[in-house]
């Protein structure tokens, strides 16, 4: 059996020093990346492929937590295990030659002076560093008018007790870092979506992001969704091939509707083909999706 990395003062400066955090797009290096020359995280890690790169997520939570994140419409990247500047520094949006306030917006290291707790550090050996906080998921926006703002995620997977109150002192210095850039700060955990839905997005995220997408097959799709209602999925993809003639373009739009908020049929459904797919009000659709309802966990 290998021998787990441990987080060390070196590793705080390995991890800088390989640009980790920087980028944006698919040039973005993630702070903690599933590779064998760092620490394991507690959870199951998965590695998905979307828009241009693999994204390293740390557990399940995390999984779910970033699928609900591809579907809002608005979204135009996702940086992943994002970390926090421990000194004061630019705003996050001038990655992407945005014009934001050229003040430098506070560190986690400030920040934990003034709300008069630790902040928390490595050692190793005799040698101590500041420990660098992470943001799970920093989605970057962008409206119609072609403006971008930040959605900052942090994903747990379950609620905080007053007993760890350690747990809570981070989470809400990871808050107020993200208050003082004036971004809003979700806490997500399960409680705050149905795990079936979850489970939905985990199964069929590969057809929603595949290459067999037709625009044009969607269209008809949607022109045809009050039809399409409580057909079994079944009939609804047979009906799709008879107009493409490939069951692999039918999946791969069918699911796309769904992930674009196009179709919004219910994902609660039962997995089984031989279901119904229940049409549901587009309100009643994205209230289900945490990410894009701004529901969140946290309470002071």
């Amino acid at each position: 059996m290998r021998n787990t990395p441990l987080f060390t003062p070196h590793m705080m400066w390995k991890f800088a020093n390989e640009g980790r955090g920087t980028g944006t797009f698919e040039h973005f290096l993630a702070w903690h990346q599933i590779r064998r020359s760092d620490p394991s995280s507690m959870g199951r890690s998965h590695l998905p492929k979307w828009r241009g790169r693999q994204h390293d997520l740390l557990s399940d939570q995390e999984l779910i937590s970033f699928l609900f994140s591809t579907m809002h419409p608005e979204v135009i990247d996702i940086r992943e295990q994002m970390p926090l500047q421990l000194e004061a520094g630019r705003h996050e949006l001038a990655a992407y030659c945005v014009d934001v306030p050229a003040c430098p917006f506070p560190g986690t290291i400030e920040l934990a002076e003034r709300q008069g707790i630790k902040h928390p550090v490595v050692r190793h050996r005799g040698k101590t560093a500041s420990w660098v906080l992470t943001t799970d998921l920093l989605l970057t926006l962008q409206d119609a008018a072609g403006n971008l703002r930040l959605l900052a995620v942090s994903v747990k997977p379950c609620e905080l007790t007053p007993e760890k109150n350690r747990s809570m002192e981070l989470l809400n210095l990871e808050r107020q870092y993200w208050v003082e850039r004036d971004v809003p700060w979700l806490f997500i955990t399960p409680t705050v979506y149905d795990t079936l839905v979850g489970e939905r997005l985990r199964a069929t995220s590969g057809w929603a992001w595949g290459d067999g997408f037709d625009a044009s097959l969607l269209d008809w799709m949607v022109t045809k969704k009050h039809s399409l209602n409580r057909m079994t999925l079944t009939q609804i993809l047979n009906s799709a091939v008879a107009q493409c003639g490939a069951m692999s373009i039918a999946q791969d739009t069918f699911w796309r509707g769904i992930w674009t908020g196009r179709l919004h049929f219910d994902l609660r459904r039962s997995w089984r083909p031989s279901a119904p797919v229940v049409l549901v009000p587009p309100a009643q659709f994205w209230e289900r999706n945490p990410i894009v309802s701004g529901r969140s966990s946290w309470r002071l």
